[in-house]
């Protein structure tokens, strides 16, 4: 017969072992909504008929949305903290799918779009804050892979999307199967989280940009958003147009990326306690460089997928670790450097179609590795990435 205290040693160590399931649950979770939207796009596209120009139009508003966000997230965080603003944030995440799902117009469509970018950012902002609270806490480094299940989940949300739409299942039907388990996963990983820290529930610091040190943070963030955000609406559009690639192995050049950047990132946290996070980000970012150079002087496109995924590897922790550093002065300035994150996210898929429209796709994409150079001449100098 188990004594009281033995029962009691039994349930917080189930408790213990329930929590470190949770951030890992939510950071899949994440992957796998806005997975699932990526991979519906052109069905969407479709259902309205809107055009290129227009589908442009209402991919911006996602972006807009995100850089809005952050005067919102940061308010919710010093409020309710990061357990609560997750909780709240997802279940209107998913709202807001479905409505995308069942949008009947452009415009309809556009503001349902502008609520995810704002939704999105702010559930992305929470279980940033509640991960590198937990670093703290603990310290241990785990964010990169963290970040790893995030790229796993996005990765299965968008080969669901495909089957879906191979299926003809409807978005609008696709997002309603998915939002009621997913509100389930959600609600149950929310009770599994450790409680905020009373000090950060506390915390309601006026949003402002980084400034000081913090701004290296914010530039790493910004430059790295543009580049990944470029490599993913592009790198296809390269393949097909410069090599002249099918349909079919188009969309390779982003698979190939993002597969290596989540391998990347599962170990991630382990180099990081051996290494340490500038001199990865660093030499990562160079890496990253080098490989989008080789895309662009590649002699056909499979030397091309092998630069994209040299690419993904020397990019793949450059989002952790100074999401991990900024985290780590708080949500505030979490939500700050995210600002410029997602700011960047937004200005870098058009600069690229512009600088493609007027020069070509082999000038915009070493313009993508230019960037990534300039992101391993930051770090270097970023104090705060440790």
């Amino acid at each position: 017969m188990q004594t009281p205290a033995r029962t009691s040693t039994s349930r917080y160590l189930s408790r213990a072992q329930a929590q470190q399931f949770a951030l890992p649950v939510l950071f899949s979770l994440f992957g796998l909504i806005m997975g699932s939207w990526a991979g519906r796009i052109p069905s969407m596209a479709e259902r309205v008929h809107v055009s290129h120009s227009a589908l442009s139009m209402v991919l911006l508003c996602g972006g807009l949305g995100a850089v809005a966000s952050y005067p919102i997230s940061s308010r919710m965080m010093g409020s309710l903290g990061a357990r609560k603003t997750l909780l709240f944030s997802g279940l209107a995440l998913l709202c807001v799918l479905i409505a995308i799902g069942v949008a009947p117009t452009v415009p309809l469509l556009m503001m349902a779009v502008l609520s995810l970018g704002i939704t999105a950012s702010t559930f992305d902002v929470a279980i940033n804050s509640a991960a590198t609270s937990r670093e703290l806490r603990t310290g241990k480094s785990e964010l990169s892979k963290l970040h790893g299940l995030g790229c796993a989940g996005g990765l299965a949300g968008a080969t669901l999307g495909s089957l879906m739409a191979s299926l003809h299942i409807k978005p609008a039907t696709h997002f309603m199967m998915l939002a009621v388990p997913l509100a389930f996963v959600l609600y149950v990983a929310y009770t599994m989280l450790e409680a905020d820290q009373p000090g950060q529930t506390v915390e309601k610091k006026k949003f402002s940009l980084p400034r000081g040190p913090l701004l290296f943070l914010g530039v790493l963030g910004f430059l790295g958003s543009m580049a990944e955000g470029s490599i993913a609406d592009w790198s296809g559009v390269f393949l097909k147009e410069h090599f002249g690639a099918s349909e079919g192995m188009a969309p390779l050049a982003l698979s190939s990326f993002s597969v290596m950047m989540l391998l990347a990132r599962l170990v991630g946290d382990k180099l990081k306690v051996r290494y340490g996070a500038r001199p990865l980000v660093t030499s990562g970012a160079m890496l990253g460089a080098a490989g989008l150079f080789f895309a662009v002087l590649s002699p056909n496109a499979y030397f091309a997928l092998f630069g994209f995924a040299v690419a993904g590897l020397g990019m793949s922790l450059v989002f952790p670790f100074v999401f991990s550093a900024a985290g780590a002065q708080g949500p505030a300035a979490l939500a700050g450097v995210a600002s410029m994150a997602y700011s960047g996210s937004l200005m870098g898929p058009p600069v690229i179609g512009a600088i493609a429209q007027g020069m070509g796709m082999q000038i915009a994409i070493a313009y993508v590795g230019g960037l990534a150079a300039l992101i391993a001449y930051v770090a270097s100098r970023a104090r705060m990435l440790k």
